[in-house]
């Protein structure tokens, strides 16, 4: 008996059914996904009034789409419509958190404090830490060469599974849930990315300063798909402040954010408490 079929076993029989009473494939199945569900609330230190909600939540569309599923079916059974909804929920519980927490800091670093913690890699993290990464449903392609699950996919899922809680047991649940993580994990993150995040804090000098948003264009795009080099440019008011380059965008960005920092640095340009880069 290998371990998916004990597990099974060890369901049924929790449910009150012996091995040689149950259908092998159906019931071994849906042992398996009780099975799969009890160790996702555990884990999750949430008690699901309705299981389906988390299990829906688990069920990344490339384990429909592996299958055959139509376009209607995926819609209906993959977590992406309670990935929306949680994308919404972090957004709000996060920012209400920020604003409570840290009462005498401008509308700028909150910003950049939020960007932090909502980002793929963040929810990726917490994800991991809840050890969902074993536990959703998703096809064999979606792992990458050293067998993990890309950060997109365990942040959607992360999500997902925010927007279950919050349809099975309220706000109030949700709210619970997610605070949890950002009173233990909130301070370490922002201190990281605020060494690192350069966008952020351009963002944060330019609000202060400007009251305005920088904005990023590409220039250059160079190189074959598979070896792709960016070039952009960070401007403000029309003002080209920095040049970066970088294997995608986002990388590209961050170099032109820090270009820019070091020119404003340059001319004496800081915050109101005097940092600059």
């Amino acid at each position: 008996m290998n371990t998916d079929e004990a597990l099974a076993v060890a369901a049924l029989e929790a449910a009150g059914v012996s091995a040689d009473q149950a259908d092998d494939p159906p019931d071994l199945a849906a042992a398996l996904d009780a099975e799969r569900l009890t160790r996702a609330m555990t884990a999750l230190g949430v008690t699901f009034r309705r299981p389906a909600l988390l299990h829906l939540a688990l069920v990344h569309r490339s384990h429909l789409n592996e299958r055959g599923a139509d376009m209607q079916r995926t819609i209906i059974e993959s977590n992406e419509r309670l990935e929306f909804l949680g994308d919404a929920l972090l957004g709000f519980i996060v920012a209400e958190y920020l604003y409570r927490r840290y009462p005498r800091e401008p509308e700028g670093r909150l910003t950049a404090f939020r960007a932090s913690l909502v980002r793929t890699e963040t929810l990726a993290e917490w994800a991991r830490g809840f050890g969902l990464d074993e536990l959703i449903y998703h096809a064999r392609g979606e792992l990458g060469p050293d067998g993990e699950l890309r950060p997109r996919i365990l942040a959607g899922v992360f999500e997902a599974v925010l927007g279950a809680i919050y349809l099975d047991q309220g706000m109030r649940a949700a709210r619970r849930f997610l605070r949890g993580l950002l009173v233990a994990d909130a301070e370490r993150i922002i201190g990281i990315s605020q060494q690192t995040n350069y966008k952020g804090r351009l963002q944060e000098l330019i609000q202060e300063r400007l009251r305005s948003t920088p904005s990023y264009r590409t220039v250059q795009a160079t190189g074959p798909a598979h070896e792709r080099n960016f070039v952009v440019e960070a401007v403000v008011h029309g003002r080209v402040l920095g040049i970066g380059a970088g294997a995608n965008k986002r990388a590209a960005q961050q170099e032109a954010a820090r270009d820019a920092l070091e020119r404003l640095a340059r001319e004496g340009v800081g915050t109101s408490d005097g940092r600059t880069v």
